[in-house]
């Protein structure tokens, strides 16, 4: 099935990987199976997928230690899905280069929903850079560094417009706490959580339209944000 996206799943549970497989055919995806972390960066190498869906349980390496050894030569997209619950743990998968983390158990349409957002972003961020984002009512000219609202142009702070941005090139990822100090504020400011807090609370006020009630600016609690993209 050449045409169709190729997702390989690294999972040691059998019937986990028969769940997923089903779930993916059925979405008009090609599934690739591999039981072993070692066997999952082999396939992963030699038949590179579209995507990748990656239990971090694995029998013979650690979850983490697959995100890293892909991320040293492919910026495929990576979903965890684990038994892992922790915060500490979904953190770390994130910071290591994951583009999501679902929890088990799980719901199949929220796993193909989010493996879509991460197709589209891989999509957007290998073609040609697009100046202008837009989703929902909220139109960004990054050219420009102007943000409408509907017919309403936003006046943001340098601060602000960083991250905004910083959210932007991620779109539809999650982006953890760490991860937005560190772009935003540099390496000397990523304990300083309330920056976050603070800025995100302006940024809604000046985007959202009922910032209580986010449609763009989505929290992932204890974790970090993510910016909608559709």
């Amino acid at each position: 099935m050449p045409d169709l996206p190729r997702i390989l799943v690294i999972d040691d549970e059998a019937p986990i990987r028969k769940f997923l497989r089903i779930s993916l055919e059925s979405a008009g995806f090609a599934p690739a199976e591999a039981e072993s972390a070692e066997q999952g960066l082999r396939e992963a190498a030699t038949s590179p997928p579209d995507a990748v869906i990656l239990d971090l349980g694995l029998p013979d390496a650690d979850g983490l230690d697959v995100i890293r050894r892909l991320r040293e030569w492919t910026t495929v997209p990576i979903i965890v899905l684990s038994a892992r619950g922790r915060e500490s743990d979904k953190i770390a998968a994130l910071d290591g280069g994951a583009d999501d983390y679902l929890t088990k158990p799980f719901g199949a349409g929220e796993l193909l929903a989010r493996l879509r957002v991460a197709l589209r972003h891989a999509a957007r961020t290998t073609a040609s850079a697009e100046p202008v984002f837009a989703v929902g009512a909220m139109r960004v000219d990054l050219a420009a560094r102007r943000v409408v609202v509907g017919d309403r142009e936003v006046h943001l702070t340098p601060t602000e417009y960083r991250l905004l941005a910083t959210l932007i090139r991620n779109a539809g990822k999650v982006v953890t706490h760490r991860q937005l100090l560190k772009e935003v504020w540099g390496p000397g400011s990523v304990e300083e959580n309330q920056y976050l807090r603070v800025y995100l609370g302006q940024l809604r006020r000046k985007i959202e339209i009922d910032p209580t009630r986010p449609r763009y600016l989505l929290t992932e609690p204890g974790v970090g944000y993510r910016l909608a993209d559709e």
